[in-house]
C-alpha cells in the first residue's frame, strides 16, 4: 500500500524559507511522477512543482525561481524547498504520486501540510 506522509510547513514572515518533505512508503513502480500541489481557502488545486522518474522538472510560474523540487530516492523523500515565500503562497501542500502521470487526479496523495506567510 502507497503513503505518503508531508512535513515542514509552518509560519514564516515574507521572505522567509520553508523546506516540506514528503515520505514516499510502499511505492514499486518503475516509473513515477511525483509532484507538490497546494490548495489555498476558497480556490482549485495548483500543480506547483513535479519531477518524472526520466528526471524531468517542472514548476509552475508562479513560483519558477523561488521553489525546488528534489528527491532522496535512496530514504524515498521527496523535497520541496521554498524561498522567498510570499503571502500568496499561503496554503496546504500536498505531494502526490503516479505512475504515469502527474496533475490532480494522481493516485496517491499524502493527508497535506500548512503553511502559512504572512506579511
Amino acid at each position: 500500500q502507497v503513503r505518503l506522509v508531508e512535513s515542514g510547513g509552518g509560519s514564516v514572515q515574507t521572505g522567509g524559507s520553508l523546506r516540506l518533505s514528503c515520505g514516499v512508503f510502499g511505492y514499486s513502480y518503475s516509473t513515477y511522477c511525483m509532484g507538490w500541489f497546494r490548495q489555498a481557502p476558497g480556490k482549485e488545486r495548483e500543480e506547483v512543482a513535479t519531477i518524472l522518474s526520466s528526471g524531468d522538472r517542472y514548476y509552475s510560474d508562479s513560483v519558477k525561481g523561488r521553489f525546488t523540487i528534489s528527491q532522496d530516492n535512496a530514504k524515498n523523500i521527496l523535497y520541496l524547498q521554498m524561498n522567498n515565500l510570499q503571502p500568496e503562497d499561503t496554503a496546504m501542500y500536498y505531494c502526490a504520486a503516479d505512475p504515469t502521470s502527474c496533475g490532480p487526479h494522481a493516485s496517491y496523495w499524502g493527508q497535506g501540510t500548512q503553511v502559512t506567510v504572512s506579511s
